[in-house]
């Protein structure tokens, strides 16, 4: 304990500073004081910029439902009410599900916004984790007849503002099995002729080599040379005529203009995903659900396939079944 003189000190230096003892023992400010609004640029900043693509609309309605919510205020029942919202106003296209993508993105994104508070210390528990994500429906995708592929690339050439870019885009989803983020983010430093490989990075930020044929790294290296002159390294391959990168608007126009110009995708809303779900069902038909699923860049979905997962080479073996075109790591020792 300290002694009275100790104590006389203390009491008049905090006179001194104008706080009374009750003042300095009662209740602070806590972080948790913070409100949903005055966090959200802490979580923009931690958050890599891919997957900024995917939340930033969703923050944006977080914060005009919650925004004036404190962080340890918000409830279960209020992010049940927020994704609730996003489905019954989630933008009506052709191949949506009733707001289901909508709905479930919108619980995506606050699990990970509460998630970071947790972590941060600002809340105890995640508000967002007991919501559950509504059940998908059953989707009508499937893979394409060769009918429907050559419909798909005519409209492509004499339809489109863009030709060499839609055809290429075609072409290169066809053949690769990626997903639309695999084309968007393609550099040139992922584009290996030696190998006669295509480097992607896709969801969660996985990165992949997929074999290709030398005439699809030809159309690409031509297509960037002259949209791009002197691009290298982390440069973008894939661009509009304006030399600007490739984006995701871009897929959006092209399915639309299928659907306006093709009377069949009435009962088939194709999308640029329809020519992976394509190219991942041939090598599946060809080589066997191991090479279909490394192609996909599916994590296994047993133990089983952890230790049968397929290698690039026999990737490469489906691809010269596939094109009936030689490629380099297609080993058959």
């Amino acid at each position: 304990m300290p002694d009275a003189a100790t104590r006389a000190l203390a009491l008049e230096m905090l006179a001194r500073l104008g706080v009374s003892p009750e003042e300095l023992l009662g209740p602070t400010e806590t972080p948790s004081a913070l409100t949903v609004a005055q966090y959200l640029p802490t979580v923009e900043r931690a958050t890599p910029v891919r997957a900024t693509r995917t939340f930033a609309s969703y923050w944006r309605r977080l914060d005009e439902q919650l925004g004036d919510h404190r962080l340890d205020e918000v409830r279960t029942s209020d992010i049940a009410a927020f994704a609730r919202t996003c489905r019954e106003n989630a933008r009506v296209r052709s191949n949506t599900v009733g707001g289901v993508g909508a709905e479930t993105n919108a619980i995506t994104t606050a699990r990970a916004f509460f998630r970071l508070a947790v972590q941060d210390g600002l809340i105890r528990s995640n508000p967002a984790a007991a919501v559950r994500k509504p059940r998908r429906n059953p989707r009508e995708r499937r893979a394409l007849t060769p009918g429907e592929i050559a419909d798909l690339d005519q409209v492509a050439r004499t339809r489109s503002d863009d030709p060499e870019l839609d055809t290429l885009l075609v072409r290169f989803h066809l053949e690769t099995g990626a997903r639309r983020q695999g084309a968007i983010g393609l550099r040139m430093r992922d584009l290996d002729r030696r190998r006669q490989v295509v480097r992607l990075l896709e969801k969660g930020d996985k990165e992949r080599e997929v074999p290709v044929t030398a005439e699809l790294l030809d159309y690409l290296l031509d297509h960037v040379s002259r949209r791009a002159p002197g691009a290298a390294g982390d440069d973008s391959v894939l661009r509009y005529r304006s030399g600007a990168p490739l984006t995701r608007r871009r897929y959006n126009t092209l399915a639309e203009r299928w659907q306006r110009e093709l009377s069949w995708t009435a009962t088939a809303p194709v999308s640029i995903h329809w020519l992976r779900h394509t190219a991942l069902t041939e090598v599946e038909r060809i080589a066997g659900h191991a090479v279909a699923e490394a192609l996909a860049g599916h994590a296994p979905t047993s133990v089983t396939s952890a230790y049968t997962k397929a290698t690039v080479a026999e990737d490469a073996r489906a691809l010269e079944k596939r094109t009936g075109t030689r490629h380099p790591l297609a080993r058959y020792d």
